[in-house]
Order: C-alpha cells, then structure tokens, then sequence
C-alpha cells in the first residue's frame, strides 16, 4: 500500500533528520515530541539540533506544507517510534519511553497501519511494544496472535547513522528489517524505499534488535583494547601512539586510537543491553565496557599527578593558583553531541577535585551545558595559550591540530587522543 501520511514519534537526533528525508520525497509527515519548545521551533522551518544540511531541509519541507511538528499523535498509515532508550538503576535498558510512545499512538491506529520501533533496544522490545499496543487497542489484530492476517504491521528497523553525517548515511546505508512476519517486513521495506539507496536486509525482529546492538559492541571491545593497551603502554614507559602505529604495519591487524573513554549515545549504552540479557554469557561484553568505563577515571588520575608535580616544582604555589585547560567536550571530534560524553564528566569531576581555575575549549557550542554551567569557563583557542597551568586535550578537533607549537615550555600537557 502506498503510505501518504507517516508520522515519526520522537524528534530527536534521528526522528528529525528521518521525517526530513521524508518530507523532502514529498510525503505528508506528522513530527510527534513531547518538547513543545522543540515542535515550535521545528513548525517555524528551524532546527533545535545541529547536523549539517538539515536545516534547509526542515526549512524547505515545513514551508512547502510536507513537514508539520505537533505534541499529540494524529491518525497516520505508517509510524517510526525513535524516542530514548537510557538505563535505569544498575544499566538496566529503561523502555518507559517506548511505552509512552506506544499508548499515545495507539488510540489513533486503524486497520492497515505499520508500526516500526527504530529505537535502539534490547532483544525482545519490539514484541514487548507490539503488547503494549494489543493491550491498549483490544478491536485491532497483531502479528504477536494474528500472524500474516494481523490488522496492524509491526517491524525493528535500527538506525545506524553517524552524527554530523546523517542525512547523507540515511539514504546511503543499508537498512536491516525485522517485522515480527514476512508480510511486516514487506511493509517496512515499502516504508524506508521512499528514500533508502542502500539494500533493505529481511530478517527477524530479534535478530535485528541484536544485530545493531553487536555493532557497537564490536566496536566497544576494540576501543577497549586500544585504551587498555594505553594504560599498559603508560605504566611501561612505551609511546602507544608509536606502538599502534608499528603494529598496524602487520597486514592483518587494524588496532583503533586509544581515547579518554567512549561516549556518545550508542556505543557507550548498546552493549549493557546485552549485558542485561545474558548476564552469564556476555563477559568479554561486560569486560570492555567496564575498561572504557574506567578510562576518565585514569584521565583524572593523570591530572592529579601533573597538579602534583607542578606544586612540587612551585612549593610557593597552591593548587587554586593552578589552571587547568580542557580542549573539547563533545564525544567524537568535530561536532557538538555532548551526549555521554567521556570528556564532560571528566570535566565534571575534575570541578569537584580541582580548586583552580577551569577552562573548557568547545568550538562546536556557544554556551555550556546546565551541568557546567557556572563551575567552568567557556573560552576561545586564543584566550587559553597563556593562561593554563595543565593543557588536557580530550577531543581531537581539527581546530586544535597544530595548536602545540603556541603551548608554553612550563605548561604540562595530557594528550588522551596523540595529536601533541
């Protein structure tokens, strides 16, 4: 069937790009969020998130009459579900905001509409969305009790785009699918070739919900033995940075650069999902995590020796006489997601333990989030040369390349990311 309306629930850093592209293919597209700030500034043609390119976008398919923001869900043949997924308790998956989303559409679903959870979630969400759904709307069929019959369609389709790249890898990427049946499955695949270059990849719900978590955490294990081979290398007196270099020369091997942990939305969360699952058999899983876990903490231990050494070397000097400078904020270089970000709670933390002076260096913002706010100082590339005690670079921007030949000889410098 032909889908004129899709509603997309969630206007994030992926429900917004994802019900941009539909709009630009001309298709009627009902944003849902529960931010009212959010839907405003989106219904005047603006964005509340920075990705390049979206704004014009958004701007384009709001004053051509494709693209509309509201609070409430309106009836629609088609719905993307990308809300949160964050913990809860000891990183236990937290699915409160897909049950919210899931009875705010279910008064409005009629016979025939497709129901996609994008959210990343653990094995089984979708089908514990799909009742929910049954449960609110008793007169409809699901797929969970009706199979191929079922009045509602209901697939996982995860996304698996990079921030600061979106709009180009949403169209570009394949896509995997995972109706709860074949004909599901179908629905979606008819859904996302509005606007998907990439191949569409049947397969089923579980094993789509898994697959987007086993990316990360494929990813989270080799950022794992990166870090950890930095904290091996430290304790050795071994550049790691050199190591790595050396031992990607073997033809077989691609080591990834150590960092000060990992951050972001994804990698940093993914894998607890799986975790939580299978606590027995995920121990490899657990393991990395909890060595990237403790990567900041090392960070702030490296602080705390170079504070001590410069108070040794000063005895006249106290520690609130020291400044320290700290070079990016966000999770990965340049862009501004400041989402689990290891760089910020290691700037949090140091605000607790530093008396000093703290300065941040973010290009990518204009003002510090709440959590910052007030404790540390928002400065300018040109403002910190002179002014730092302790050089920390925990994000490696482009604008900070090249910037050790401005650090002075007496300053100390940490470089968690090698580009000193």
């Amino acid at each position: 069937m032909p889908f004129s309306t899709i509603s997309v629930i969630g206007l994030g850093y992926i429900g917004l790009p994802t019900a941009a592209v539909f709009a630009s293919r001309k298709k009627q597209v009902i944003g849902v969020d529960v931010n009212q700030t959010a839907v405003d500034i989106i219904n005047r043609g603006q964005i509340h998130i920075v990705e390049p390119d979206l704004d014009m976008i958004v701007h384009a398919a709001v004053t051509e009459g494709y693209l509309r923001a509201t609070t409430k869900p309106e009836p629609a043949d088609a719905f993307l579900i990308a809300v949160p997924t964050p913990f809860k308790g000891d990183h236990e998956p937290d699915l409160s905001y897909i049950e919210s989303a899931s009875k705010s559409i279910a008064p409005v679903l009629k016979k025939g509409d497709l129901v996609i959870l994008e959210s990343t979630s653990p094995v089984g969400a979708t089908e514990q969305m799909a009742a929910w759904l049954a449960n609110a709307r008793p007169d409809l069929t699901f797929p969970q009790t009706h199979g191929e019959n079922s009045d509602i369609r209901i697939a996982h389709c995860p996304e698996r785009v990079l921030p600061g790249h979106v709009l180009r890898e949403l169209v570009q990427n394949d896509r995997v699918i995972g109706g709860m049946t074949p004909k599901c499955s179908e629905s979606a695949i008819n859904l996302y070739k509005v606007f998907v270059q990439g191949e569409c990849i049947v397969t089923n719900a579980r094993t789509a919900e898994m697959c987007k978590l086993t990316e990360n955490s494929f990813r989270d294990v080799n950022i794992a033995f990166a870090n950890e081979l930095s904290m091996i290398c430290d304790k050795l007196d071994i550049s790691v940075w050199e190591l790595i270099r050396l031992a990607n020369r073997h033809p077989r091997v691609n080591i990834l650069q150590p960092g000060p942990g990992v951050g972001g939305h994804c990698i940093a969360v993914d894998p607890w999902f799986i975790v939580s699952k299978t606590p027995e058999q995920a121990r490899l899983i657990r393991t990395a995590r909890e060595v990237n876990d403790s990567k900041p903490q090392w960070v702030i231990d490296k602080v705390k020796l170079a504070v001590a050494e410069l108070l040794q070397a000063n005895p006249h000097k106290t520690a609130s006489e020291l400044t320290i400078a700290c070079f990016g904020l966000a999770f990965k270089p340049d862009i501004d997601d400041l989402r689990e970000s290891p760089a910020v709670s290691i700037v949090q933390q140091l605000t607790q333990e530093h008396p000093g002076r703290i300065l941040a260096v973010e290009p990518n913002i204009v003002e510090l989030p709440v959590t910052l706010s007030g404790k540390i100082e928002l400065k300018t590339l040109e403002q910190t040369a002179g002014e730092s005690d302790i050089l920390l670079l925990l994000v490696d921007h482009k604008e900070f390349r090249g910037y050790e030949s401005k650090i002075p000889e007496k300053s100390k410098v940490i470089d968690t990311r090698g580009i000193w």
